[in-house]
């Protein structure tokens, strides 16, 4: 026989699992500073892309389809964004830089939506390879949060690109 007190516990566990925290779980303003089609983050000193590859902004918002890259593709967009060679110029992030922008507070997507509107649910690129597997790279999973090193290089995910602040 379950008591009541134990059903009470219970459904307060069931509660606190699906209830998130605070979305952003900073203010943005604090956070980062936002610069059209490119937000300065404040803690990091890194300048993003406000939208995914293939998405431009409106002035509001990040408009169009978010592109899907081959790992191999993405560090080829990145060499495009940046033709020169510049060391502070356009490329894509290792895992820290990428995993960085998580916030377990927000639910799908897992970042701060206001200072990087409709990002893709789903997993994004990173340019550190996985050292043991030459066929595996680390991604950071905008859906779930997650950090992984279980996705082939082959496959099609989005991109971010980042460079430093100069």
């Amino acid at each position: 026989m379950t008591s009541t007190k134990t059903l009470t516990m219970l459904a307060l566990a069931a509660l606190a699992w699906n209830t998130h925290a605070a979305c952003p779980s900073w203010p943005s303003a604090q956070r980062f500073e936002l610069h059209d089609e490119q937000v300065i983050d404040l803690r990091s000193g890194l300048v993003w892309q406000r939208c995914s590859a293939g998405q431009t902004w409106d002035g509001l918002t990040c408009s169009g389809t978010a592109a899907t890259y081959s790992h191999a593709d993405a560090l080829g967009l990145a060499r495009q964004a940046n033709p020169s060679n510049n060391p502070a110029g356009w490329r894509l992030p290792n895992v820290k830089e990428l995993a960085s922008l998580l916030d377990l507070g927000c639910d799908q997507p897992t970042l701060d939506a206001s200072a990087f509107p409709a990002t893709p649910a789903a997993e994004t690129w990173s340019s550190s390879p996985f050292v043991r597997r030459a066929n595996v790279a680390w991604t950071v999973d905008f859906s779930s949060g997650y950090v992984s090193n279980l996705t082939g290089i082959g496959n099609p995910l989005h991109v971010r690109l980042v460079r430093s602040a100069r």
